[in-house]
């Protein structure tokens, strides 16, 4: 990938100018009666004006034209799968598991290629998540999207993603992740086949997790994160669309130049990436298997103390080394709903059918586990310590909410494996009269 420059930190307050022209951040205010070089202050607020100072969340853009400078928005189809209707399906508690979802032969780019596994609530009430998959073979071309219903994490699995946002360019490739939040305009670079997975959050925005007795440091550490420095485009470009998600379909609007236009900004609402290999991983060194809550890189909290909207958790390579203990996850009924991807390598529960590319879904209080293969090898293995998960990333969106899968999940992708149950079938009875010690 070529070196793009980043400005470094989480939840940061920012500034960045286009070096071609310094100079054009405003000193001292942030709406002067004339800007440096003849530039329009637009204030992006991805909070209320009123939210406390720690939750206020907006960036100062200092622009070639303003945003408003667009046709009306029209209704578009370019996405047929991506939907919000959770209820064109018929419920479904099965343990579901989905085979590598197919990338197109046929030029599709970011926006074209969006795809809704599941999900649950209401954008327009700002309570929900959306879960997409993107696959895709084809950059953007004279077009920018936006979600004015959620942020967006994104986690690449196969090709790199060239992002032009209004803040900078960024590059993430598979092991990264990038977030857009609510509102922010991008564009998707590709070279080739290209997939991955959107989680997106409805309610408010994905921060750190609290460490408690933890301490200072650990999991995924704020100087890891890296934003975009500022990087205009002054250009006229007649037909450009702008693509915008609202109330979970799409809509384009026609103007006649680029919308990366900003040649300065500052603030603490940006888009970032952070590189999924630096997580420092925190786990037992005694005995039992420790809550995968330890492996939360991002989360976005509810109201209710504790209990995420979605949480962001990865399963990264680690060192297991406890004693007299089952290592792999235990066997499970959780009053949240897993959605499980793979990025690359096999997953250590599960290491035939669970493949990259391809997902898993363990809705509210579905029973989980270990398939009969890793029970059988976790069960009587020698308990020597073991580097795990080497050359694998596996990833869990996990949410209170109980999601629905969508018709094209549950029928038009025809992914969804129908023999998936039998994976723990032949998990043998093993009660004895005896007590075993």
């Amino acid at each position: 990938m070529s070196e793009l420059k980043y400005l470094t930190g989480f939840d940061s307050e920012f500034t960045s100018e286009d070096p071609r022209r310094p100079g054009a951040l405003p000193v001292g205010q942030n709406s002067p009666q004339r800007c440096p070089y003849g530039l329009y202050a637009e204030q992006l607020s991805g909070s209320a004006f009123t939210a406390p100072r720690n939750e206020n969340k907006r960036s100062w853009l200092y622009r070639i034209r303003p945003s408003v400078v667009h046709k009306p928005f029209k209704r578009s189809n370019i996405a047929k799968y991506l939907t919000h209707n959770w209820n064109e399906a018929e419920p479904d508690p099965n343990q579901s598991r989905w085979s590598p979802f197919d990338i197109p032969n046929e030029k599709v780019d970011f926006v074209a290629g969006l795809h809704t596994v599941c999900g649950a609530g209401d954008p327009r009430a700002r309570n929900g998540i959306a879960i997409h998959v993107y696959l895709c073979n084809s950059t953007m071309e004279k077009s920018a999207f936006y979600s004015s219903d959620g942020d967006l994490l994104i986690v690449p699995q196969q090709g790199v993603l060239k992002i032009t946002t209004e803040f900078g360019k960024m590059e993430v490739a598979p092991n990264e992740i990038a977030v857009i939040q609510l509102g922010m305009r991008f564009a998707v670079a590709v070279d080739g086949p290209t997939r991955g997975y959107i989680l997106e959050v409805f309610d408010g925005h994905f921060k750190l997790p609290d460490l408690g007795p933890i301490g200072a440091n650990g999991l995924a550490n704020p100087r890891d994160f890296l934003t975009p420095v500022a990087c205009y485009h002054d250009e006229e470009i007649p037909g450009f669309k702008i693509i915008s998600k609202y109330h979970g379909v799409l809509f384009e609007a026609e103007q006649n130049h680029s919308p990366f236009d900003v040649v300065a900004w500052h603030g603490n609402y940006v888009p970032y990436k952070y590189d999924l290999s630096k997580f420092m991983v925190i786990n037992s060194v005694s005995f039992d298997h420790c809550d995968p809550s330890i492996f939360t890189v991002l989360t976005c909290q509810s109201t209710k103390p504790g209990v995420a909207i979605a949480d962001f958790v990865i399963f990264p390579p680690r060192w297991s080394v406890q004693e007299n203990t089952f290592r792999p996850p235990y066997y499970h009924r959780n009053c949240m709903s897993e959605f499980m991807g793979l990025i690359l390598g096999s997953y250590e529960a599960k290491e035939g059918g669970f493949l990259p590319g391809g997902a898993s879904l363990h809705s509210m209080m579905t029973p989980h586990g270990p398939d009969a293969q890793c029970f059988t090898a976790a069960s009587t293995g020698e308990l020597t310590p073991q580097k795990i998960a080497v050359g694998t990333q596996a990833f869990m969106f996990e949410s209170s909410l109980s999601m629905a899968i969508t018709k094209w999940g549950a029928e038009t992708c025809q992914k969804l494996d129908p023999q998936y149950h039998q994976c723990w079938q032949q998990l043998p009875k093993l009660f004895s009269n005896h007590l075993n010690v």
